[in-house]
């Protein structure tokens, strides 16, 4: 069973989630996109006096750059979304912000990269330098022993928070799938494993750490029964989590980078684009459609190229 849940299931979950997300990315690489369908909210450019939104619509390879890093690392598309309610009092919609949805978002992501980052001490040796730097910086106020990292508490808090909005508020909850509470149940999960194998219920470091190296190295050895039950249950979680991945919207991570609404330029009136696709057809004129109804169109009344 150590061999199974510590050597089989990680190699597992691997495979699936490499193959997973390859078959999705060749899956969405390969959907045509004859036309040129960004997402804007900016003023296209056009003529040299009318000012121009170079990051909201841009028109050049350098603006769609700007574009996708603000919305990789800082979720603009997010902290400019707007909600809609209708109050029953006022008789009226109200506009509101979603600044507490942002928040929750960015401090979520960052630090599970964070998280992420500092996992990878057991899949290295020696341990790179930022690692270790990361490691301080997040543990820099050493709450407990043994240290309880700044990030363990943050992404807690986002994802209590994210999973009390997906069940209080009605109109998430009625858009909300099992599939949603699985992806962030699973992710809170991992996070309280882990939590509970690093402060009640310890184990070796070391012995963990060759455990990770043998599997990342391809030379695994037989897991050592000391490594105990809490922490057989983190692995498992992350792998469900990691197998689960490529089937969830947790691949927006990838997909945000194919997506034609966010990754193409907006210079529809700058260059003329051919769609790729497109074959000939036979097409009906105006001039035949005229030919045809003429004289219908004249005892209508209707305007005619020629008489």
């Amino acid at each position: 069973m150590y061999i199974f849940f510590g050597i089989v299931v990680p190699y597992a979950a691997g495979i699936i989630f490499i193959l997973g997300l390859l078959y999705r990315i060749w899956k969405w690489a390969g959907s045509p996109v004859p036309f040129r369908i960004p997402t804007t909210c900016g003023q296209q450019k056009s003529l040299p006096w009318i000012k121009a939104s170079y990051l909201d619509n841009p028109y050049n390879t350098p603006g769609v750059i700007g574009r996708m890093a603000l919305e990789v690392l800082l979720f603009r598309s997010l902290l400019r979304n707007t909600t809609v309610e209708l109050k029953q009092q006022a008789k009226r919609l109200i506009y509101s912000g979603t600044l507490a949805l942002w928040l929750a978002a960015m401090a979520f992501h960052w630090s599970l990269l964070i998280i992420l980052l500092r996992h990878l001490r057991f899949f290295t040796e020696p341990v790179p330098a930022f690692v270790l730097g990361l490691q301080s910086l997040d543990g820099v106020f050493e709450i407990a022993v043994p240290t309880l990292f700044i990030s363990d508490i943050i992404i807690l808090l986002a994802l209590s928070y994210l999973i009390f909005r997906r069940i209080a508020q009605a109109q998430v909850r009625f858009i909300s799938l099992p599939s949603d509470y699985l992806a962030v149940l699973l992710i809170i999960g991992v996070v309280l494993s882990g939590l509970i194998t690093r402060f009640f219920y310890k184990v070796d470091i070391t012995a963990v750490k060759e455990l990770a190296l043998g599997v990342v190295t391809f030379s695994p050895s037989t897991p050592p029964a000391e490594l105990g039950l809490s922490f057989y249950i983190h692995l498992v979680l992350f792998c469900s989590l990691l197998a689960y991945f490529p089937f969830s919207k947790m691949v927006h991570m990838a997909g945000v980078f194919l997506s034609p609404t966010r990754n193409l330029a907006s210079n529809n009136r700058m260059r003329r684009h051919i769609n790729p696709w497109d074959y000939p057809v036979k097409v009906h004129t105006y001039e035949e459609y005229e030919d045809e109804f003429r004289d219908v169109m004249k005892a209508a009344g209707l305007p005619l190229d020629k008489e």
